[in-house]
């Protein structure tokens, strides 16, 4: 097969939602991306990044407002035959067995009863389920369940198939075996399927299984990066090459945190609305404190921290840019390094922790510092938080929005910048306007 040969090709191709309020949120922008015969492509992106929305859009389920896609060169403008996609939550129908869940992408495109059946059969063979058929979902483990929706993609012979966060609601063992399965399949040549697109946010399982890692960006989704992998499958995880890469991947992946790479020209609403990390006070801290200690001596590679800790890619890359946001860290290469300000905070008592939290807070994060400079502006020193929402849902949708601004509050709460009152939805300075000013 010849990697020349686009299956699936988006040119300039945007998508906007309209919220619960009417305002329309961009999800994608100018997306250009070509997927060709003989590949697998990994997508690697944060939650809200617009990835799910790409997947559906190339499989033709909804249709882009700007830019072009194409399928086989021609234009995409519905459902195509050729692609198929297995979704993280299984989406299997709990009162059809095996047999029956897998046959019903075929009953949808008139296939003939005698046909269903000994294609149904062969797909579930394939997959490794051979002898459950006659099995309801509600009898399977997560990882069969998860086979029987591959089995039900495979079966209509797809081109492309798309797999959105395939894995991830499977434990890790389990995981990784169905991974390993699906790569032996490809490689021996046993599946009909040409291209695969895996929408993941495990960095090691992007390695592993592809030839090359897209990283997305967000508010509005874009391609950010592009990583080309060029060495052999099956993957030694352990191997020199393919640590290497996967430092590569995370340095990619938090390329731009904190304030480095911001644009300064940004209109003030777009950096008011900066999509702020999910990241947790207390969980900043103790990953602070570890990158001090003995064994890390203020430098770590961000894998092994990930693998010491115990935190998915998902949960450590935001505290990581939480972090650099504050500068009391900063990555390079792949590493993550604290910063003097960092070590002040470790060695600080309680207080000096959340005086140096609110310094950094106000002089990093915009939202922050627009609410207290309108606290301070407002005689009574208090103002209610909707304002700010609406703001906030300028650039971000509802849930978003809300998210960023309870973000807000914690911190500013816990740096002692401003205070609020949950029962009146009111931000106010503190009675002794001790918080930084």
């Amino acid at each position: 097969m010849s990697l020349s040969t686009a299956i699936v090709e988006l040119k300039g191709v945007g998508k906007s939602f309209r919220s619960a309020d009417g305002t329309a949120r961009s999800v994608l922008e100018g997306v250009d991306f070509r997927l060709a015969e003989g590949e697998i492509v990994a997508l690697l992106g944060q939650s809200g990044s617009g990835k799910s929305t790409l997947l559906r859009i190339m499989a033709g389920l909804i249709g882009a407002d700007a830019g072009d896609v194409s399928y086989r060169g021609q234009p995409l403008y519905g459902p195509a035959h050729g692609v198929s996609m297995v979704f993280q939550s299984f989406a299997l129908f709990p009162w059809l067995t095996v047999q029956q869940n897998v046959e019903l992408g075929l009953e949808a495109r008139g296939v003939a009863a005698d046909e269903r059946v000994r294609r149904a059969q062969a797909a579930i063979e394939l997959i490794g389920l051979a002898g459950f058929e006659g099995a309801l979902p509600r009898e399977l483990s997560g990882g069969m369940r998860q086979r029987v929706g591959i089995a039900r993609a495979l079966v209509v012979e797809p081109e492309v198939l798309l797999m959105d966060e395939a894995f991830s609601a499977l434990d890790v063992l389990t995981g990784e075996r169905l991974r390993e399965d699906i790569l032996a399949l490809w490689g021996g040549g046993s599946m009909p399927t040409k291209a695969i697109l895996v929408v993941s946010h495990n960095i090691e399982e992007a390695v592993l299984m592809a030839d090359r890692v897209l990283i997305f960006a967000s508010d509005p989704g874009r391609v950010r990066f592009q990583l080309a992998v060029r060495l052999p499958r099956p993957r030694n995880p352990e191997s020199a090459e393919v640590r290497q890469l996967i430092d590569e991947v995370y340095a990619l992946m938090t390329a731009g945190s904190g304030r480095a790479g911001r644009p300064v020209a940004e209109p003030m609403a777009a950096r008011l609305a900066e999509r702020l990390p999910e990241a947790d006070i207390a969980r900043m801290e103790g990953l602070l404190e570890m990158l001090l200690s003995d064994e890390y001596g203020g430098r770590a590679d961000l894998p092994k921290l990930a693998e010491s800790t115990e935190l998915t890619d998902d949960d450590l890359l935001p505290l990581v840019q939480a972090l650099s946001l504050f500068e009391l860290s900063r990555v390079s290469e792949g590493d993550l390094y604290i910063t003097q300000v960092g070590r002040d905070y470790v060695g600080g008592s309680h207080a000096e922790r959340q005086q140096i939290f609110g310094r950094q807070l106000l002089a990093n994060v915009a939202l922050v510092a627009h609410i207290r400079h309108s606290l301070d502006q407002e005689p009574s020193g208090e103002l209610p938080e909707e304002p700010f929402l609406r703001l906030l849902r300028e650039s971000l949708d509802t849930a978003e929005a809300e998210r960023v601004m309870q973000t807000a509050i914690e911190w500013g709460r816990h740096g002692e910048v401003f205070e609020y009152d949950y029962n009146t939805g009111l931000i106010h300075l503190r009675e002794d306007h001790g918080g930084q000013g």
